[in-house]
């Protein structure tokens, strides 16, 4: 009997000596430490059998690559893929199902023919794509043509000069027509646009931080979209919404958005039927623009510090309540957009009047566009800006009064509505204990110096 096993273990030892892969075995890759260039990727990846695991140990492999089976790619501390200078592709390309690619640093040149070519490609449907380190001169992750892919915990920053020109840069994680996707917890820096999604619908973007690029997070032509949780710092926009319909925009925090004369927060174009709320910007030229958009929600968000809190443009139907305006050197400015109802917001510069005691003043907010109808045919005279002549001019204006855009039950105070959430810290109190002080300094001075006087 034990003859007879002699010819089956002698088989065995030559399939393994010759580098035949058993189905769901592990292959484990290490490169020649000797060898004069780095070990050619695609080779390990076609040696590995459908649903096998690829383990990349630390060292230097060679891309392009393409995976046109259902394998996973694991690579461990230090394993780098690095592209071949202007092999104009993508270091790696998925095109298969259910490929997962981990831990891995990937370096994509952005040399001539590769200067339009991502570090990742996806082709396929059911990709998990997580913990990567992508440095790259061109586009990070593109998703083409595909669906329900999960985008996690990557990271995406460019690498080139940072003084190129945002037209010269590449977007972070681009999807066309990708739908049912997950992209969260990704970090993405310096590039174009953050994240990018073009007629892609019924995607999640949730828990990323992008920044130093153009759009944080852009968006269009998109139905389903939802874009929570995110934060967006030094970029042009933070979020750019764009053609887009029934899109839930929720719990994101745009700062300091001012790197263009035309930085906003969140910016909404041509949306509708959509949900804001809960969302911060703070700190930008413009906190909330809103144009040709109707029929959306906008509630509890707030809009803090911004030059300007809310632009409105030829929007209509429009429901804002529940929304704090803080600290804004112009808090809303409103143009040709009717029928937008406000009501319950708070709005720091008003001063109302509470005669039941319900919170909200009988007296409404009334915006005055003609500031922005002003600036808008002639740009110059934002050079007046609060001057006392323009302040008099606009108190004069009153052309189309019935039209204008007004909150009929303002708020008296932050966090007493509703739909408002309370303001955290002690603010208001630490103003009040800084005044006093300020006053009893002031008196013992007067004190003081009258006394010796006499």
């Amino acid at each position: 009997m034990k003859l007879r096993l002699i010819p089956l273990w002698l088989c065995v030892c030559a399939a393994a000596a010759a580098g035949i892969w058993l189905p769901h075995q592990r292959a484990e890759a290490a490169p020649d430490a000797g060898a004069a260039r780095p070990a050619a990727l695609q080779q390990l990846i076609d040696r590995t059998p459908s649903g096998g695991l690829l383990r990349l140990p630390a060292g230097s492999y060679e891309g392009p690559a393409v995976i046109a089976r259902p394998i996973v790619i694991e690579g461990q501390s230090g394993a780098v893929v690095k592209n071949k200078d202007g092999s104009g592709k993508p270091a790696i390309t998925v095109r298969a199902d259910d490929v997962s690619l981990k831990g891995l640093q990937i370096e994509q040149d952005g040399e001539g023919a590769s200067s339009d070519m991502p570090a990742v490609l996806v082709q396929g449907s059911g990709a998990w794509l997580h913990s990567l380190d992508i440095r790259t001169d061109a586009f990070g992750i593109l998703l083409r043509d595909t669906g329900h892919n999960r985008i996690e915990n990557n990271s995406v920053v460019r690498t080139g000069s940072g003084a190129a020109k945002l037209s010269e840069r590449r977007n972070g994680i681009d999807l066309f027509n990708a739908h049912d996707n997950v992209i969260s917890g990704n970090q993405v820096s310096s590039m174009n646009d953050g994240i990018y999604l073009e007629s892609s619908h019924r995607n999640k973007v949730e828990a990323n931080s992008v920044e130093h690029s153009r759009y944080g997070i852009h968006c269009m032509y998109t139905k389903g979209t939802v874009v929570r949780n995110n934060i967006g710092m030094y970029n042009v926009t933070g979020a750019m919404i764009m053609g887009v319909k029934e899109a839930e925009v929720s719990g994101n925090s745009f700062t300091k958005q001012s790197e263009s004369v035309n930085s906003q927060g969140l910016l909404f174009f041509d949306v509708h039927n959509s949900k804001v709320t809960g969302n911060k910007v703070e700190g930008n030229r413009v906190g909330l623009y809103v144009e040709q958009s109707g029929s959306n929600d906008f509630a509890n968000n707030d809009v803090l510090q911004n030059f300007v809190g809310v632009q409105f443009l030829e929007s209509e139907n429009n429901r804002f309540t529940g929304n704090r305006f803080i600290g804004n050197v112009i808090e809303a400015e409103a143009n040709e957009s009717e029928s937008n109802a406000f009501s319950g917001n708070f709005w720091e510069a008003f001063r109302g009047l509470d005669s039941d005691g319900d919170g909200s003043s009988e007296l409404s907010y009334t915006l005055n566009p003609f500031f922005q109808r002003l600036t808008g045919e002639v740009p110059a005279y934002q050079l007046f800006f609060q001057s006392p002549g323009m302040q008099f001019l606009e108190s004069m204006y009153t052309s189309d009064r019935e039209g204008w855009t007004k909150d009929v039950a303002p708020m008296m105070k932050p966090g007493t509505g509703p739909e408002q959430k309370p303001l955290s810290g002690a603010a208001g109190n630490t103003t009040l204990v800084f005044g006093l002080l300020l006053l009893l300094a002031s008196i013992s001075t007067i004190y003081y110096v009258g006394v010796r006087r006499i």
